[in-house]
């Protein structure tokens, strides 16, 4: 974590002329068991007997003969043995190459990606497989439209909880959602704390996903506009605000916030806070299009060191705010991966 934070402030120093004025201490949680969501690959190999179903070896497209992973949650780790089992009995052995995992609250749901159709003997023998370790199978034979569950009757509808917020957030399988949900816990309350909303506020959401941040920042009473790019996750963020009982203070819609930012600014008009969550890409054509009217307060969620810098660069130096805080979020424990919050003020 000490490396994590001197990459941080490292970009910011040197990519985009900044120092933070307090260093925050690192959020982090397990190490172990963390990874919710994972990609895992089957290669049929004669010498082997069978399926190996894991990761790829660095830099190749091997895949480790492993029979556990300390990186995922237990209760999948231990699959991977009946996986290849599995994999290795059925007539589509060969034409099945990865495995999505998704690990929700409460369920496990496996999606293999299917280049066939499964025969009568696979399907009867994927249903035994589901009901004998307690897992939802869906099958994917095209692209990520084509996801479907294997027995929908029996399919849970995922979901993942923010209890100290009170909140349950519902997702679907090919939706993003944080890998690590101790860290993501952790880092929702850290969001919060520095926007110290009230009731009243008026807090702009960009970026916001299925409502990760959106949902607790309006629990306190604040209303909070939603801005998402993808469609499908905005119509997902408004539903979890009326699961919720939040539907009257969350209003949430998509729009592309790369192409077209002065025109979602100018849409959702002046805010009092506001907190930006961007792919790796960071969020240049936004924080460029802030006008006099920003807001006075900005928490910035990034998943790459060197585009927060080059944003941090554009508010401090031609928006007028200062870099109040800075620290690293430990998501991807074990990996070089550095994710970070920082804090902005005018």
């Amino acid at each position: 974590m000490a490396a994590k934070q001197r990459v941080l402030e490292d970009n910011l120093l040197h990519l985009g002329g900044v120092r933070p004025e307090v260093v925050m201490r690192a959020i982090h949680g397990p190490v172990w068991g963390y990874r919710h969501r994972a990609r895992l690959s089957v290669r049929m190999v004669a010498r082997k007997s069978g399926a190996l179903v894991g990761f790829h070896e660095r830099r190749t497209h091997y895949v480790v003969d492993m029979d556990s992973c300390q990186v995922l949650p237990p209760q999948v780790s231990t699959l991977i043995p009946p996986l290849r089992a599995l994999i290795s009995s059925l007539e589509l052995a060969a034409r099945i190459p990865q495995i999505e995992v998704a690990v929700a609250d409460n369920a496990v749901l496996l999606a293999l990606r299917v280049l066939d159709v499964p025969s009568d003997h696979d399907l009867d023998a994927l249903r035994a497989f589901s009901a004998r370790h307690q897992v939802d199978l869906y099958l994917q034979p095209g692209g990520p439209e084509t996801l479907r569950p294997l027995e929908p009757e029996r399919a849970h509808p995922l979901c993942y909880r923010l209890p100290e917020f009170g909140l349950e957030l519902h997702f679907q399988p090919g939706d993003f959602t944080q890998v690590n949900y101790a860290v993501n816990r952790v880092l929702v309350r850290r969001a919060v704390a520095l926007l110290a909303p009230r009731p009243g506020d008026r807090i702009a959401d960009l970026f916001c996903g299925l409502g990760n941040f959106t949902l607790p920042l309006a629990r306190s009473g604040a209303k909070v506009v939603g801005v998402e790019g993808s469609k499908d996750l905005a119509l997902r963020a408004r539903e979890n605000a009326i699961h919720n009982g939040l539907g009257e203070r969350v209003h949430c819609f998509d729009a592309n916030l790369y192409e077209d930012a002065p025109g979602v600014l100018a849409r959702i008009g002046p805010q009092d806070k506001m907190l930006i969550d961007p792919p790796r890409d960071g969020a240049r054509a936004l924080v460029q299009a802030l006008g006099p009217d920003a807001p006075a307060r900005l928490v910035y969620v990034s998943c790459n060191p060197a585009t927060l810098a080059r944003d941090a660069a554009i508010l401090v130096m031609q928006k007028g705010y200062r870099l109040r805080a800075a620290g690293v979020v430990n998501m991807f424990p074990h990996t070089s991966h550095v994710e970070s919050i920082a804090l902005f003020e005018r």
